[in-house]
């Protein structure tokens, strides 16, 4: 009795995602069985995340940033030209 329970809690824990699947093969029906097929590749299909693509106005504002950043680093370095390194 003892053994009993701990079994079967094991087997509950691991049938029920298998039960969770649905499978298509064993449905006779060809118009119902290709419902099945299509309901599945839509669930995968939703829980597929689209890759990130890269947007014209974010290349654009990267593109600035980027001029800005170079601007900043040659007024600095105009700045240090400026400064005696020998005295």
């Amino acid at each position: 009795m003892k053994l009993l329970i701990p079994v079967s809690l094991g087997l509950i824990i691991v049938a029920t995602p298998a039960a969770a699947i649905e499978t298509c093969r064993f449905i006779d029906a060809k118009t119902e069985r290709e419902a099945c097929y299509r309901r599945q590749e839509q669930e995968l299909a939703a829980k597929r995340k689209p890759e990130p693509t890269i947007t014209q106005s974010s290349e654009s504002r990267a593109l600035q940033s980027l001029q800005q950043m170079r601007r900043d680093d040659e007024e600095v370095y105009r700045s240090i030209r400026g400064i005696c390194n020998g005295c």
